[in-house]
């Protein structure tokens, strides 16, 4: 009779299917996570989003804010769950930066062209100053919220610390994408829109400044070697 009673218990925990779940690509795939394991799916999904960013956070979360609005799981599960997968996600990283460590680092820095050690040198200077709010705003940027939890495993910031900032601002990354799928149901792939546009955005600056970077460098090799010339 136990055993039955624990049965009937899983089973009517089991999720329900999604209504008009998408049947392919990465939002099938989660939805079929979310479907079959319901809140732990959703932060198994948001763990590889951080392993690996192509994966779009801005497809999984609002799909799990669907999932809740159609009761395949609660909304405070879905919370919990995402913000889990993200600090799991987040701490993978962190060690993976923590082994491969500063010597190793600066070591493949001396290998790379038109860069210099005091380059490597003010931007470790840089994440001393201002890593706090970097580990946590950063957790709200694309593209971001997976690298910067490598520098700060290479230079060794606090775990407590680390894994309380990417809890916080994951919560508040997850929780505005969420409630955006929730409150949107079947409508949640709108959010998909916007934040790919700020993502695009994100990437777009970013490759203007290491392009600017890279001319001025270039050009003041330039300038070098045609003064020893003359």
């Amino acid at each position: 009779m136990a055993a039955f009673a624990a049965f009937t218990s899983f089973a009517h925990s089991t999720p329900l299917a999604l209504t008009g779940e998408p049947a392919g690509g990465v939002a099938g795939w989660a939805a079929g996570l979310v479907d079959a394991m319901g809140g732990p799916g959703a932060g198994l999904a948001i763990a590889l989003e951080n392993l690996f960013p192509p994966l779009p956070s801005e497809i999984i979360l609002p799909l799990t804010g669907f999932a809740a609005g159609q009761g395949v799981l609660s909304l405070a599960s879905a919370l919990f769950w995402t913000t889990l997968g993200s600090v799991a996600g987040a701490v993978a990283l962190y060690w993976i930066g923590a082994l491969f460590g500063r010597e190793r680092m600066h070591a493949l820095w001396a290998r790379l062209p038109l860069v210099k050690a005091s380059d490597l040198v003010r931007t470790e200077e840089w994440f001393a100053r201002h890593g706090t709010k970097a580990v946590f705003f950063g957790r709200m940027v694309p593209i971001f919220r997976s690298l910067i939890s490598v520098p700060a495993g290479v230079e060794r910031m606090p775990t407590a610390r680390f894994v309380a900032l990417t809890a916080l601002g994951s919560l508040v990354w997850n929780g505005v994408l969420v409630m955006a799928g929730y409150w949107l149901g079947e409508r949640w792939d709108l959010v998909e829109g916007y934040v790919g546009v700020l993502s695009k955005g994100v990437l777009a600056l970013v490759l203007v400044a290491v392009a600017a970077c890279l001319a001025v460098r270039l050009r003041g090799r330039a300038g070098a070697r045609h003064r020893r010339a003359s």
